[in-house]
Protein backbone atom coordinates (compact mmCIF):
# COMPACT_ATOMS: atom_id res chain seq x y z
CA UNK A 1 0.00 0.00 0.00
CA UNK A 2 0.80 3.42 -0.85
CA UNK A 3 2.86 6.04 2.08
CA UNK A 4 1.16 8.93 -0.16
CA UNK A 5 -1.98 10.74 1.62
CA UNK A 6 -3.95 12.53 -0.40
CA UNK A 7 -4.97 16.35 1.09
CA UNK A 8 -8.48 16.32 2.06
CA UNK A 9 -9.32 18.95 -0.62
CA UNK A 10 -8.12 17.16 -3.08
CA UNK A 11 -9.80 14.06 -2.30
CA UNK A 12 -13.10 16.05 -1.92
CA UNK A 13 -12.17 17.19 -5.50
CA UNK A 14 -11.68 14.06 -7.19
CA UNK A 15 -15.15 12.87 -5.58
CA UNK A 16 -16.55 16.07 -7.04
CA UNK A 17 -15.42 15.21 -10.53
CA UNK A 18 -16.81 11.67 -9.93
CA UNK A 19 -20.13 13.19 -9.69
CA UNK A 20 -19.93 15.78 -11.93
CA UNK A 21 -19.62 12.70 -14.23
CA UNK A 22 -22.52 10.76 -12.67
CA UNK A 23 -20.69 8.50 -11.18
CA UNK A 24 -20.86 6.58 -14.48
CA UNK A 25 -18.04 3.81 -15.02
CA UNK A 26 -18.32 4.76 -18.65
CA UNK A 27 -16.66 7.82 -18.26
CA UNK A 28 -13.73 7.08 -16.06
CA UNK A 29 -11.22 7.83 -19.46
CA UNK A 30 -12.78 11.55 -18.77
CA UNK A 31 -12.85 11.54 -15.18
CA UNK A 32 -8.89 10.14 -14.75
CA UNK A 33 -8.26 13.01 -17.32
CA UNK A 34 -9.53 15.88 -15.04
CA UNK A 35 -8.38 14.11 -11.72
CA UNK A 36 -4.58 14.17 -13.21
CA UNK A 37 -5.37 17.70 -14.21
CA UNK A 38 -6.27 18.66 -10.85
CA UNK A 39 -3.87 16.80 -9.21
CA UNK A 40 -0.22 15.90 -11.75
CA UNK A 41 -0.73 12.45 -11.32
CA UNK A 42 -3.05 9.38 -10.43
CA UNK A 43 -1.69 8.21 -7.12
CA UNK A 44 -3.31 4.91 -5.44
CA UNK A 45 -5.52 6.53 -3.49
CA UNK A 46 -6.92 8.74 -5.89
CA UNK A 47 -7.68 5.11 -7.62
CA UNK A 48 -9.42 3.78 -4.91
CA UNK A 49 -11.38 7.17 -4.51
CA UNK A 50 -12.46 6.75 -8.30
CA UNK A 51 -13.10 3.02 -7.77
CA UNK A 52 -15.40 3.85 -4.94
CA UNK A 53 -17.42 6.57 -6.34
CA UNK A 54 -18.22 4.81 -9.65
CA UNK A 55 -18.66 1.25 -7.68
CA UNK A 56 -15.81 -0.64 -9.94
CA UNK A 57 -12.73 -2.69 -9.17
CA UNK A 58 -9.78 -1.02 -7.92
CA UNK A 59 -8.16 -3.16 -10.43
CA UNK A 60 -10.00 -1.83 -13.35
CA UNK A 61 -8.91 1.75 -12.39
CA UNK A 62 -5.33 0.78 -12.45
CA UNK A 63 -5.88 -0.96 -15.62
CA UNK A 64 -7.06 1.73 -17.40
CA UNK A 65 -4.20 4.39 -15.75
CA UNK A 66 -1.22 1.93 -16.94
CA UNK A 67 -2.70 1.13 -20.34
CA UNK A 68 -2.77 4.33 -21.55
CA UNK A 69 0.58 6.66 -21.52
CA UNK A 70 -1.01 9.66 -21.21
CA UNK A 71 -1.93 8.98 -17.46
CA UNK A 72 0.90 8.90 -14.68
CA UNK A 73 1.12 7.78 -10.74
CA UNK A 74 4.43 9.33 -10.32
CA UNK A 75 4.82 13.38 -9.88
CA UNK A 76 5.82 15.24 -12.72
CA UNK A 77 8.23 18.32 -13.23
CA UNK A 78 6.83 21.71 -13.15
CA UNK A 79 8.24 21.32 -16.74
CA UNK A 80 7.49 17.73 -18.00
CA UNK A 81 9.16 17.38 -21.29
CA UNK A 82 8.03 14.87 -24.00
CA UNK A 83 10.12 14.22 -27.00
CA UNK A 84 7.85 12.58 -29.75
CA UNK A 85 9.57 9.44 -31.39
CA UNK A 86 6.75 9.04 -33.72
CA UNK A 87 7.79 7.78 -37.39
CA UNK A 88 8.02 11.53 -38.76
CA UNK A 89 10.05 12.98 -35.61
CA UNK A 90 12.32 9.92 -35.68
CA UNK A 91 12.99 10.26 -39.14
CA UNK A 92 14.36 13.40 -38.18
CA UNK A 93 16.32 13.33 -35.29
CA UNK A 94 14.30 12.97 -32.19
CA UNK A 95 16.47 10.38 -30.75
CA UNK A 96 19.40 12.66 -31.11
CA UNK A 97 17.30 15.40 -29.30
CA UNK A 98 16.26 13.08 -26.63
CA UNK A 99 19.69 12.49 -25.78
CA UNK A 100 20.36 15.94 -25.98
CA UNK A 101 17.39 16.39 -23.08
CA UNK A 102 19.16 13.36 -21.14
CA UNK A 103 22.49 15.03 -21.11
CA UNK A 104 21.72 18.66 -20.36
CA UNK A 105 18.82 17.54 -17.57
CA UNK A 106 21.25 14.94 -16.04
CA UNK A 107 18.24 12.72 -15.87
CA UNK A 108 16.36 9.58 -17.95
CA UNK A 109 13.20 9.05 -19.48
CA UNK A 110 10.93 8.55 -16.81
CA UNK A 111 12.92 10.80 -14.08
CA UNK A 112 12.37 14.25 -12.97
CA UNK A 113 15.35 16.51 -12.10
CA UNK A 114 15.96 16.80 -8.19
CA UNK A 115 14.73 20.46 -7.85
CA UNK A 116 11.19 18.80 -9.73
CA UNK A 117 11.52 21.39 -12.31
CA UNK A 118 11.76 19.35 -15.09
CA UNK A 119 10.47 15.57 -16.13
CA UNK A 120 11.73 13.58 -19.06
CA UNK A 121 9.37 11.32 -21.12
CA UNK A 122 8.62 10.25 -24.91
CA UNK A 123 5.32 9.87 -26.81
CA UNK A 124 4.37 7.85 -30.17
CA UNK A 125 3.27 11.09 -31.86
CA UNK A 126 1.68 14.32 -31.41
CA UNK A 127 -0.08 14.76 -34.77
CA UNK A 128 2.23 17.80 -35.86
CA UNK A 129 4.20 15.72 -38.56
CA UNK A 130 4.91 18.98 -40.58
CA UNK A 131 6.95 20.36 -37.69
CA UNK A 132 9.06 17.17 -36.92
CA UNK A 133 11.01 16.48 -34.32
CA UNK A 134 8.38 17.57 -32.15
CA UNK A 135 8.82 17.96 -28.30
CA UNK A 136 5.96 18.93 -26.22
CA UNK A 137 6.86 21.06 -23.03
CA UNK A 138 3.23 21.45 -20.94
CA UNK A 139 1.04 22.11 -23.14
CA UNK A 140 3.45 24.23 -25.57
CA UNK A 141 4.48 22.40 -28.69
CA UNK A 142 8.09 23.25 -30.00
CA UNK A 143 9.01 22.05 -33.90
CA UNK A 144 11.89 21.74 -36.24
CA UNK A 145 14.04 21.48 -33.30
CA UNK A 146 17.80 20.43 -33.11
CA UNK A 147 19.95 19.54 -30.29
CA UNK A 148 21.19 22.62 -30.18
CA UNK A 149 17.86 24.19 -29.59
CA UNK A 150 17.65 22.59 -25.98
CA UNK A 151 20.03 24.01 -23.89
CA UNK A 152 18.24 27.67 -25.04
CA UNK A 153 14.64 26.36 -24.51
CA UNK A 154 16.01 24.79 -20.74
CA UNK A 155 17.53 27.98 -19.93
CA UNK A 156 14.28 30.17 -20.98
CA UNK A 157 12.16 27.93 -18.70
CA UNK A 158 14.43 27.85 -15.32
Amino acid sequence: MSDIKLACDVAEQVRTICDKHGNNPGELINILHEAQHLHGYLPEEMQRIIASKLNIPVSKVYGVVTFYTFFTMTPKGKHPISVCMGTACYVRGSEKLLEEFKRVLGIEVGETTPDGKFSLDCLRCVGACGLAPVVMIGEKVYGRLQPIDVKKIIEELE
